[in-house]
C-alpha cells in the first residue's frame, strides 16, 4: 500500500507508515534514516524535472537494503526510498530541489547525472578563525571546484545544504563558521578539508589504573580516559586545557588544535571503577566497551602479570615425573589460581590432566580441601590416581547413601550427587573446585551448571578433553565459571563475538590450555595410530528392509510438513542406521536372527584380534545393539553402559586392563570420555556418529599416555547407504558437513525432498 504512495500523498501517510510493523515500516524507518545522515542526492527525471533520490549508499547500506528487499521486491524498495527522499528536503522555497512541487529544469540534467558531492574546503583567518568555502566535485572530476555564480546550479546546490547541513546555505555567500558549526561540523557526513596548519589528530583511550601491590582478581580498579596528541599521552595540566576551552580550536604544544566536542567532554569524564577481572578483558584485548562505544584501551602491565609464570619445582609429595608439558600446565594453574583468576586446561585426552590437578593441590598447600565434581564413571580413576600419584593425601568419596564430607585432602563427587546436593556443597568451605569433563555444564541454564556455579572457592579449574575453542556457546560457559564476568554475558558476548576472531584468542588464551597428542614434544612416546574405514556390504537381508523403508517414509515425508515432517526424517535416519547394524536391531527381536554384514566382519575381526592376544574396544551409539552383541560374542566380553553402577563400572575395567576380558563393549555416550583403556590395541567403531570428534575422544580411550603397543582404529561403514553418503560428505567438509558438526542428525530435518532421497536411497552395491 504504502510502496504505492507519491507527494503529498505519501507525505501524509509518513507516520502511518512508520507505525507499521511489517515490512513497510522498516523501509519508512530506513529512509528516514538515510536521508537523515545525507544519503540523497539530487537528480533530474527523464522528463526533465527535479527529484531527490537515495545515494550515495556505502556497502553497509547497500547490504541492508539487500537483505531487506529478500521480504519484497529490490527495485520496488528502491522507488519507494526515493519517493520518500523525494518529499522530505521540499518546503514552500523557491527554485529546484526545494519547491513544494517538482521544477522542470531540463538544462539540470546533464550536471545532476553527474553525481555531485558536496565538501567543505577550510581556511584559518589571522585571528584562527575559520572559513568554510564550499566546494563540488563530480565524480569524473578528479578535483573539486569552488563553488561561484549564481543560477539554476547554486539554488540547487542550496537545496541540497537546506537537506543535509543548514548552514551550507548561508556558507554560500558569507564563509565565516561560528564556533557552534565547527563542532556541528565534526559530526556531520561531509567531507571537509582541514588547512595543515590545524592538526586534527586529537584522539582519546581508556586508561586503567595501577593495582595496589599484587594483583587479584577481586581488586577495583580506576577506569579512566586518557586524550593523546598524534599518539602522545597528554599531561593532566594538557587535560585541563581542552576541558576548560571555550572555542573548538586550542593551543598545543606548539600547534593548533581542533577539538571535538566528544573529546572535550571526556578530558573531564570519570568513569566508574572496574572489577580486575573486566580489566583484564579490556587490557588483553585492547578495547573495551563504555557507555555503546567500542573504544581503544592503553596497554597495561595486567598483561605482563598474567603472561608471568613462575617457575616453580613439582611438588615434593608427587610420586611421578611430570613431563615438560605437564610441568608447565601446572606451573599455569599455579599461577592463575594464585592471582585469583580460574582457568581450562583443555588438554588432549590422555595427555594427563588428573595428574596435574593432583599436583596442582599438593603445590597450593590449602588449609581447605578441593572438591573434585566429575562422571560416575571417572570417581575409580581419580581415587586410583591420587593413591598411586599423591600417597597419604586423604580421599573422600561423596557418593552413595552414605555419603559425608571431608575437611581435609581431596573430595570426589558426581555431577548428579553435586546437583542434589548444592546446598551441603556450598555451605562447605573449599580451596579449589575442579570440574572434570566439563562440557558437561556446557549449557549455562541447566540445573547442574546452576549447581556447580553455586559453590563458592578460592580457585576454579575446568577440564575438558574436548575441543572448546570450537564452541563459542560452550567457550563462554566453561570460562563464565572458572573466571566470572571475563567474557561478560552470554548476550553481550554473542552481541561481541558472533564469530571467533583474533580480539577473541587474545582474551581466551591466557585462560585456556591445549596441548594436542600432534603438538611437537607433548607425547613423543605414543605408538603409531591407524585408522581404517573398512565397507561392508547390506545382506539380501538388510538390502530389502532398508529400501523398503526409504520409500515408505520418503512418501510420508512428501506429505508432511512442520514438526510432523522433522520427526518423519529422524525416525527414517535412525531407523535405517539401525538396519544397517543387523535387522534384529530395527526389528527389536531379543536376540540375533538372521545376517548382517558388519556381524560377520566383527566376527572375523574378533577371532583374528584375540588369537594375537590382542584386546579391543567396541563403541556403539545404542545400547540395545550392545545387548545383542554381548549375547553374541563369544569371547570374554564387558558390557558398560549409562546404567552400569559405578562400582561394577570399576570392576569392569579393571578386569579389562588385568586381561581377564579382552573385548570390552561401550555405549558410546556412556564411555566415551575419561576411560583409561590402554590394554586396547584395537578400537571398532559398530555404527558411525555423526561427529568426528564424539568417535575420536572415544578412541582416546586407548591410545593415550600408558599406551604401548600400535592402535588399530577400525570403522565399519555400509556401502551404498546413509552411512557411507555421511562419511564421504564428514572427508569433503560442505556445509553440510559443518551443519551436523554442530547440529547432529537435527540438520538434516532442512533438507528439501530431494536432497534427503539423495542422502538416504539405497546405491547399487
Amino acid at each position: 500500500m504504502f510502496g504505492e504512495l507519491r507527494g503529498k500523498a505519501l507525505f501524509e501517510a509518513l507516520p502511518d507508515a512508520l507505525n507499521d510493523t511489517g515490512y513497510w515500516g522498516v523501509a519508512t524507518a530506513t529512509a528516514l534514516n538515510l536521508v537523515a545522515r545525507g544519503r540523497i542526492v539530487p537528480s533530474v527525471t527523464e522528463d526533465g524535472r527535479d527529484t531527490w533520490r537515495i545515494g550515495p549508499l556505502d556497502h553497509a547500506d547497500e547490504l541492508h537494503l539487500r537483505q531487506l528487499a529478500a521480504h519484497g521486491d529490490y527495485d520496488e524498495l528502491r522507488a519507494f526510498l526515493d519517493a520518500v527522499a523525494d518529499v522530505l528536503p521540499r518546503g514552500g522555497a523557491d527554485g529546484p530541489f526545494a519547491a513544494a512541487e517538482p521544477c522542470h529544469v531540463p538544462e539540470l540534467k546533464s550536471w545532476a547525472d553527474e553525481q555531485v558531492e558536496l565538501s567543505l574546503r577550510i581556511e584559518t583567518t589571522d585571528d584562527l578563525r575559520l572559513r568554510a568555502i564550499v566546494q563540488v566535485r563530480a565524480v569524473t572530476d578528479p578535483y573539486p571546484r569552488d563553488v561561484r555564480g549564481s543560477g539554476r546550479e547554486l539554488d540547487a546546490i542550496r537545496a541540497i545544504g537546506r537537506s543535509t547541513w543548514p548552514p551550507l546555505q548561508r556558507l554560500l555567500d558569507q564563509a565565516d563558521l561560528a564556533d557552534d558549526e565547527v563542532a556541528e561540523l565534526l559530526e556531520t557526513d561531509i567531507e571537509v578539508h582541514w588547512p595543515k596548519n590545524l592538526t586534527t589528530t586529537l584522539s582519546a583511550r581508556a586508561v586503567i589504573g595501577e593495582p595496589s601491590g599484587q594483583f587479584k582478581a577481586d581488586d577495583l580498579l580506576t577506569f579512566n580516559w586518557q586524550l593523546a596528541l598524534g599518539g602522545s599521552a597528554l599531561t593532566d595540566a594538557e587535560m585541563d586545557v581542552i576541558a576548560e576551552a571555550s572555542r573548538p580550536v586550542v593551543r598545543l604544544r606548539d600547534q593548533w588544535v581542533l577539538v571535538d566536542p566528544a573529546l572535550k567532554k571526556k578530558a573531564r569524564q570519570q568513569l566508574n571503577p572496574i572489577t580486575a577481572v573486566q580489566a583484564v578483558t579490556a587490557a588483553l584485548a585492547g578495547v573495551a566497551v563504555v557507555d555503546g562505544e567500542q573504544v581503544e584501551v592503553a596497554p597495561h602491565s595486567l598483561t605482563t602479570a598474567i603472561g608471568a609464570i613462575p617457575e616453580i619445582p613439582a611438588p615434593a609429595g608427587l610420586q611421578a615425573k611430570l613431563r615438560d608439558y605437564q610441568l608447565h600446565g601446572l606451573r599455569w594453574l599455579a599461577h592463575m589460581t594464585s592471582l585469583g583468576l580460574g582457568a581450562c586446561l583443555a588438554d588432549d585426552m590422555g595427555l594427563g590432566k588428573t595428574i596435574t590437578l593432583i599436583a596442582l593441590h599438593l603445590q597450593r598447600r590449602h588449609e581447605n580441601p578441593t572438591l573434585v565434581v566429575c562422571p560416575a564413571s571417572l570417581l575409580g580413576n581419580w581415587e586410583r590416581e591420587i593413591h598411586r600419584f599423591a600417597p597419604g593425601t586423604p580421599v573422600t568419596r561423596y557418593h552413595g547413601p552414605q555419603r559425608t564430607l571431608a575437611a581435609e585432602g581431596i573430595v570426589l563427587t558426581t555431577y548428579g550427587t553435586m546437583r542434589l546436593d548444592a546446598e551441603t556443597l556450598r555451605n562447605h568451605e573449599w580451596g579449589m573446585v575442579v570440574a572434570d569433563e566439563a562440557q558437561h555444564v556446557k549449557n549455562p541454564h541447566s540445573g547442574t551448571a546452576k549447581a556447580l556455579r553455586s559453590i563458592p572457592a578460592g580457585a576454579r579449574v575446568a577440564l575438558s578433553g574436548t575441543p572448546v575453542e570450537n564452541s563459542l556457546s560452550e567457550l563462554w560457559s566453561i570460562l563464565d565459571w572458572t573466571t566470572p564476568g571475563l567474557l561478560g554475558t552470554h548476550r553481550a558476548f554473542r552481541t561481541r563475538w558472533p564469530e571467533p576472531d583474533g580480539t577473541l584468542a587474545k582474551v581466551v588464551r591466557p585462560f585456556l590450555l591445549r596441548r594436542r597428542k600432534s603438538d611437537p614434544g607433548v607425547a613423543p612416546e605414543l605408538p603409531p595410530k591407524t585408522e581404517t574405514d573398512l565397507p561392508v556390504s547390506l545382506t539380501t537381508e538388510q538390502a530389502a528392509l532398508y529400501d523398503a523403508l526409504t520409500r515408505e517414509t520418503l512418501e510420508q515425508i512428501a506429505a508432511s510438513d512442520g514438526m510432523a515432517r522433522r520427526g518423519l526424517v529422524l525416525k527414517l535416519l535412525t531407523g535405517l542406521k539401525q538396519i544397517c547394524n543387523h535387522p534384529s536391531h530395527y526389528l527389536g527381536h531379543p536376540a540375533l536372527q538372521g545376517t548382517s554384514g558388519k556381524l560377520e566382519l566383527l566376527d572375523e575381526l574378533l577371532d583374528t584380534i584375540v588369537a594375537e592376544d590382542g584386546s579391543v574396544l567396541i563403541f556403539t551409539q545404542y545400547v540395545g545393539m550392545a545387548r545383542l552383541l554381548e549375547q553374541h560374542i563369544k569371547q570374554p566380553t564387558r558390557f558398560l553402559h549409562g546404567g552400569t553402577p559405578v562400582p561394577r563400572r570399576e570392576q569392569m575395567v579393571d578386569d579389562f586392563q588385568q586381561g581377564r576380558a579382552p573385548v570390552f563393549l561401550l555405549s558410546l555416550k556412556a564411555a566415551g570420555t575419561g576411560l583409561n583403556l590402554t590394554r586396547a590395541d584395537h578400537v571398532i567403531h559398530f555404527d558411525r556418529w555423526w561427529n568426528p570428534a564424539v568417535e575420536d575422544q572415544a578412541t582416546d580411550r586407548a591410545y593415550r599416555i600408558g599406551q604401548t603397543r600400535p592402535v588399530q582404529v577400525h570403522k565399519l561403514v555400509t556401502e551404498g547407504t546413509v552411512e557411507e553418503r555421511i562419511a564421504a560428505l564428514l572427508q569433503e567438509k560442505r556445509s553440510l558437513a559443518d551443519a551436523v558438526l554442530h547440529g547432529g542428525e537435527a540438520a538434516f530435518t532442512e533438507l528439501t525432498d530431494a536432497e534427503l532421497a539423495e542422502l538416504v536411497q539405497l546405491r547399487s552395491q
